[in-house]
């Protein structure tokens, strides 16, 4: 097949000149529909997104309401919609810690990618500006904009693009089963990581890092929740070294993981904290950045100094955006998401538990409706799978043919239906999945 004329993200351009599209159509409910009539379960929530499905209705007239009465604004200068100071009044109230400010953007990557910023006007208002420098961790996914791209840490995001940037560091990644030493336990890996990163602030200077950055439970770096008591090191640390701690809610906010935030989830003390995705369930682009007393009250002096805030984008709090996002949160609310997702949550893991059985299945982690199986050449092992050999992607495909997407995480088949998933959905879910893993093996086996 030649060129659509689309530059794919995340694709091998020559290779996909080669390849049939799976062109999607309609939705409905947790299903999408290809061109050609075939209704898959979204088994990925698009791109962990689409908590509330693809066909909520409210969602669809909150956007049309606001088209009809104000279809777009802007919130530079003195300029503000009444619905976006109804959205932030909402936001700050359900925050999981307190936060005094919400900066408004379209994308994970842009909230991020302020965030950085941020951390830049903040300690040049305050008169440290050599602290600028930011720690993330590698695998950990921030986004695809230059600075965000850069705290990202993983390696595709930065081949080809001369990345990452000098400004950023990254420590290890918190996979205790990738990485765990044979007899450790979870807090003693833990400690290891917590050393690592006590050194590399050591090496650098504390004096010069501004930031460390961090998922609640790593998505894109193959679904991982944080080891047992790494995120109590971590923010010791942190604090010891009066370093800012942005917490990167993109995936995990609004209900993914049973709690409204992960924040929550894992007891995190952020400074910033970014959201995005669930935050509009995707029917309309949305993120945003919220900061806390502390860092509002150093920018806001800074732009006094300066005579301006210097930053913003276009569509920053866009009022149908906002519109539609107020309307998720009462639809959240309405469903006391966060328990269903407790309950759902405790059903689907522990189905997928079932298919611990398979030899080339090594670990299923996750929480909530998000999970991640770890497709391993020897289960006993713990052999993996030479990358060239695409095990993830096999899976991948043969879920597919079932008539459920999921998306490969290198050898991590990433899972995260949305959240208005039923326990006869899962159960179907889980079956197709079955079937899929069934045929990987004899691929693979």
């Amino acid at each position: 097949m030649k060129n659509d004329g689309v530059l794919h993200p995340y694709s091998n351009a020559r290779a996909l000149e080669k390849e049939k599209r799976l062109i999607i159509t309609e939705g409905d409910g947790i299903y999408v529909i290809d061109s050609e009539g075939r209704r898959y379960i979204e088994g990925v929530s698009s791109l962990w997104y689409a908590n509330l499905g693809f066909s909520e209705k409210r969602l669809a007239d909150a956007a049309t309401r606001q088209l009809n009465r104000l279809p777009c604004y802007h919130a530079f200068s003195n300029r503000i919609t009444d619905v976006v100071l109804e959205l932030t009044e909402r936001l700050l109230g359900m925050a999981p810690v307190p936060m005094s400010s919400v900066f408004y953007a379209s994308s994970g990557s842009e909230a991020n990618d302020t965030a950085l910023k941020i951390v830049e006007y903040y300690y040049n208002a305050i008169g440290k500006p050599d602290k600028k420098l930011i720690i993330g961790r590698k695998m950990g996914y921030h986004g695809v904009t230059h600075a965000a791209a850069s705290m990202t840490g993983v390696p595709r995001n930065h081949m080809g693009f001369d990345l990452p940037s000098s400004r950023v560091l990254h420590v290890s990644q918190p996979d205790f089963y990738k990485f765990g030493k044979i007899g450790e336990t979870e807090e003693e890996y833990s400690g290891r990581l917590a050393e690592e990163l006590e050194n590399a602030i050591i090496q650098a200077g504390p004096e010069r890092i501004g930031a460390f950055i961090a998922e609640p439970l790593m998505g894109v770096g193959g679904v991982v929740p944080p080891p047992a008591g790494y995120f109590q090191k971590v923010q010791k640390i942190l604090d010891e070294h009066e370093i800012l701690f942005i917490v990167d809610e993109v995936i995990c906010g609004f209900g993914r993981l049973g709690e409204m935030f992960g924040t929550t989830a894992y007891d995190l003390k952020p400074d910033m904290i970014t959201i995005a995705k669930g935050f509009s369930c995707g029917y309309v682009p949305i993120s945003a950045l919220m900061m806390n007393s502390k860092v509002y009250e150093a920018v806001a002096d800074g732009t006094d100094k300066n005579g301006v805030f210097g930053h913003g984008f276009t569509y920053s709090a866009h009022p149908v955006a906002a519109a539609v996002a107020l309307e998720a949160l009462n639809i959240y609310e309405e469903l006391d998401i966060t328990k269903r997702v407790q309950e759902l949550g405790d059903y689907f893991q522990t189905k997928l538990e079932d298919l611990r059985k398979s030899p080339i299945v090594g670990d299923i982690r996750g929480r909530g409706l998000i999970a991640g199986i770890q497709v391993v050449k020897n289960s006993e092992t713990k052999e993996f799978f030479e990358p060239s050999q695409g095990a993830g992607k096999i899976f991948e495909i043969n879920t597919e043919r079932h008539g459920l997407i999921t998306r490969a995480l290198g050898d991590v088949l990433a899972l995260a239906p949305p959240l208005i998933i039923n326990k006869d959905e899962i159960d179907d879910f889980i079956c197709r999945l079955s079937l899929a893993l069934v045929d990987t093996e004899k691929e693979l086996c």
